[in-house]
């Protein structure tokens, strides 16, 4: 074979395998549809496991902080963020560098370090430290990274610059650090770098679309007034949404211009953009930091294509659009958008359940709700999964379905399939929502015996291929959810059980199922 039909052998290798992650984005892929390309293997044990966080800060028995995905490649090396330090010690190390007025000073140190392993036994292969810096919030959010078609991985930096790791399954690769503003003006100066350090920071995790480029939100932070930052082309920073295309070029827009909203300051904290099936389409969530819209921008300029406020479907009032949840948008497979919002009042209205609300792909038709939306990023399940279903839509909604009963519910949590397109009354509120045409309780009765223990999901695997979801509970439980038979019929014990913020579960390209709990990634299988 000569050279040149080798190099077309292995490009088609290469577009058809090993080029395509199996798991690429937070909730799988850039619609978020948490769909595995792979069956999962039978959950019987451990396999192997490592901390997401060498240094978890627990507040009254609680673990209140969202972790990153990890994300697995088509080589099966699995891509695990982790946190190392200690968030009260990066605040007191940001008190410690100045006051608002004292201008740009050295920022505190970094916190994060990205880890590649092997899906097959755990085995580190590469580890690499990121100085990126949080936003400030009272909960820690997560270090979101996405792989790009051809192998690229990125992971935030600091000021809001990303950086980038070819060849991710191999212990050396090539490496590099982008930013959206231009980085010629990060690195114009020290002072210039200690500035964009200290206000512009990623406040999303990275979308990778099938073309390579990414997206994610970013916030500018203190008082840049006093010290104004400017990109490249002299354009004043601005919290707002960021592209970086695979060539490198990029582009941004203020939160506000992307709303044509001047009360909007923000993107919604931890609300990862996702991409329409035609890939057209960026869909992400800004707010005033408490009421906003779904947006749809262009995904080649970011130029805004519609929006729509977001609305309490019982009251009528605006949502809330919380930054201490990790709902993010979900595409289906018609191109209808998802998105998960809290209730107004807040929280007894329903429970704090918060809705999920549905539109179609402009945006300009609103659909039925789902009764739970809060920190909640649907999954899709193909009708075909579900043997009892006899109904029309082509697809299902996965959503775990929660009954808060500090919130006046009856702590009956439970997981739930959902029909986007079937209605039924709900009766806390008497309205017509999202049809459940199947749900499981939890099995685990909850420490102070109202109920039983949450499910701590905000975005579960979906597995075709066993017709079953994967879903962690707070028991410290991972169970497989068998659709054709209704029942938990599988479940592998990770830790002894606590409350904690949610996690999303990942299934690999060998099969293998990952999940965290207790601020440690399991990996179990066979």
């Amino acid at each position: 074979m000569g050279r040149r039909a080798v190099a077309w052998v292995a490009a088609v290798l290469c577009f058809e395998s090993l080029c395509r992650a199996q798991w690429s984005n937070y909730a799988g892929d850039p619609q978020h549809s948490a769909l595995s390309a792979t069956a999962s293997q039978t959950l019987r044990r451990i396999h192997w496991q490592t901390p997401v966080d060498l240094a978890p800060e627990y507040s009254d028995g609680d673990l209140l902080i969202h972790y990153g995905s990890p994300l697995v490649t088509a080589a099966n090396t699995v891509i695990v963020p982790i946190k190392t330090g200690s968030r009260r010690q990066v605040q007191s190390e940001a008190a410690e560098a100045g006051g608002e007025n004292s201008g740009p000073a050295m920022p505190p140190r970094d916190n994060f370090t990205v880890e590649a392993r092997s899906g097959a036994d755990g085995r580190v292969i590469w580890k690499q430290t990121t100085d990126y810096i949080l936003p400030m919030h009272n909960w820690t959010p997560p270090l979101g990274l996405a792989l790009a078609p051809g192998g690229r991985l990125y992971f935030p930096g600091a000021a809001g610059t990303v950086y980038y790791r070819d060849t991710p399954d191999n212990a050396a690769g090539e490496q590099g650090q982008l930013a959206f503003y231009g980085i010629s003006q990060y690195e114009a100066s020290r002072q210039s770098r200690h500035a964009f350090q200290r206000s512009v920071k990623i406040s999303t995790p990275l979308t990778a679309d099938a073309l390579g480029n990414i997206y994610f939100g970013f916030v500018v932070e203190g008082n840049p007034g006093l010290w104004p930052l400017y990109d490249a082309s002299g354009r004043k920073m601005e919290s707002g949404i960021a592209r970086i295309a695979a060539s490198g070029e990029s582009a941004w827009i203020p939160a506000s211009v992307a709303a044509g909203d001047s009360a909007i300051t923000q993107v919604v904290m931890n609300c990862a953009p996702a991409i329409s099936n035609d890939g057209a389409v960026v869909y992400i969530a800004v707010s005033d930091q408490r009421a906003g819209y779904l947006l749809a921008l262009s995904s080649t300029t970011l130029s805004p294509l519609a929006r729509v406020r977001l609305k309490d479907p019982k009251s009528g009032r605006d949502a809330i659009l919380s930054d201490s949840g990790t709902a993010s948008p979900a595409v289906g497979p018609d191109g209808d958008v998802y998105f998960g919002v809290r209730e107004n009042p807040c929280c007894r209205e329903n429970h704090d359940r918060g809705w999920l609300l549905h539109f179609d792909s402009t945006l300009a038709r609103f659909k039925t709700p789902s009764a739970f939306g809060w920190d909640n990023t649907p999954s899709v399940v193909p009708a075909s999964l579900v043997s009892s279903y006899s109904g029309t839509s082509r697809y299902l909604l996965f959503s775990k379905f929660n009954d808060y009963w500090e919130a006046g519910g009856d702590g009956r949590n439970r997981i739930a399939i959902l029909d986007p397109n079937a209605t039924e009354t709900e009766p806390v509120n008497q309205i017509a929502v999202m049809r459940q045409v199947l749900t499981i309780l939890g099995p685990t009765p909850a420490d102070d015996g109202v109920g039983v223990r949450e499910w701590c999901i905000n975005s579960a695997a979906v597995d075709p291929a066993t017709k079953s979801v994967l879903a962690n509970n707070e028991d410290g439980i991972l169970y497989r959810w068998d659709l054709t038979t209704n029942t938990l019929s599988q479940k592998v014990v990770l830790t002894a059980g606590f409350g904690e913020a949610y996690t999303p579960t990942v299934i690999g390209v060998d099969g293998t199922v990952y999940a965290i709990n207790d601020a440690i990634l399991f990996a179990v299988g066979e």
